[in-house]
């Protein structure tokens, strides 16, 4: 497959720009008069102005939205290291919006074969369904991490409203896990979060999400996918979200998440969705702070640490011991980054062939230390028989 004839060039005048000391911009490969070279490439930035899944008379199909964001992120400074990252341009939108889906889904798939992680910037959410269907030839099991200020599974609506349940729903489904961040009770219909439950889904509301931040990254660390609508971002900080709402994630806990997100050496791919340039203010705050949140992501990502090989010399095991079944519990922490997992013992009736080491929090093994079972423990014992 050559990826070249999938992509637009970005714009002369975004790449002619006069950049400070060491910004970004020095420090990637970008498609101008020549398509980079992918091999050696560990990341790479993939532009999408598809919106027709938007239905919206204020969005349409133009280079205005990933303009913007480059132009907001290329005089950023580069962190500490060296980066391995190429800006491929803007993927050629197809005759239909199905068409595109399919483009995302060959592009995210030929990726991930070469071990380079796509960032999917622009276009409206329900393009998470192509960087999902980029895992299907694989044959492999994934979870989904979805930031988003709704569920996105109504039973009628634009391509933007239904998604979520096209993802879950979809065949052949390799779906393991989903999980849902920042969802507002009053955007959200009840009966949704109870059919998440019976699927013994993880969903977190935005208050929740707030009163123990740090108890969510075990659920990011889980995630193989990352699909963040903007919209999960409060309007004040991000006008130009196609569905922007008064309430939301500030800014910088939406850096946060991709922080995390990047430092998950399980995840391989991320998208950014639902910004359109034109519903943006006068400074493009939306573009800067969708900007910001990738360099935290890149930064995360050239912060990972953990081998995720639990019998080597990283990590240290810990045994406790319980009154009930299951009378023992096995945790671990890597020596490296202060993170910690537990396991979960086969049997045989295992219904699917994962990992069953899985991503848990300090809280976690302080609970099991007082006799009780984690929730996170039940939660995936159920999942996997």
């Amino acid at each position: 497959m050559d990826l070249e004839a999938f992509f637009e060039p970005i714009q002369p005048a975004i790449l002619n720009k006069e950049y400070g000391h060491n910004a970004f911009f020095h420090h990637i490969h970008c498609h101008g008069e020549t398509f980079p070279e992918i091999k050696g490439i560990q990341i790479a930035l993939v532009g999408i102005e598809e919106y027709r899944g938007a239905d919206n008379d204020q969005v349409e199909n133009s280079s205005l939205t990933t303009n913007q964001i480059r132009s907001k992120l290329y005089p950023l400074k580069k962190g500490q290291n060296n980066y391995c990252i190429a800006d491929l341009g803007n993927i050629k939108i197809g005759q239909s919006r199905e068409e595109t889906l399919s483009l995302i889904s060959s592009i995210g798939e030929l990726l991930l074969k070469m071990e380079v992680l796509p960032i999917f910037v622009g276009g409206s959410h329900d393009l998470d369904l192509g960087q999902y269907r980029s895992y299907q030839p694989m044959k492999k099991l994934v979870s989904l991490l979805t930031v988003d200020a709704k569920m996105d599974m109504e039973d009628k609506g634009k391509p933007m409203e239904l998604h979520s349940q096209d993802i879950i729903l979809n065949k052949p489904n390799y779906m393991f896990n989903y999980c849902h961040l920042a969802y507002q009770s009053f955007l959200t219909d009840p009966e949704l979060v109870t059919t998440l439950e019976k699927l013994y889904f993880d969903h977190v509301r935005l208050g929740q999400l707030r009163d123990s931040f740090k108890e969510t990254e075990p659920l990011i660390r889980n995630a193989d996918l990352l699909s963040f609508d903007v919209c999960a971002i409060h309007a004040s900080d991000a006008p130009g979200a196609i569905d922007a709402q008064p309430f939301g994630l500030s800014a910088e806990e939406a850096c946060q998440i991709c922080w995390f997100a990047g430092m998950n050496e399980k995840l391989s791919s991320m998208g950014i969705y639902g910004y359109h340039g034109k519903l943006d203010d006068g400074r493009s705050k939306t573009a800067s702070v969708i900007a910001t949140m990738i360099w935290y992501f890149i930064e995360g990502f050239y912060q990972r640490k953990d081998s995720l090989s639990f019998k080597s010399s990283d990590y240290i095991k810990y045994t406790v011991s319980l009154d009930s079944k299951p009378s023992i519990l096995h945790f671990y922490k890597s020596k490296l980054s202060g993170k910690w997992w537990m396991e979960i013992p086969k049997n045989k009736t295992e219904k699917y062939k994962r990992d069953t080491i899985i991503p848990c929090s300090y809280q976690d093994y302080l609970t099991a230390q007082q006799g009780e079972i984690p929730e996170r423990w039940v939660n995936s014992q159920l999942k996997l028989y």
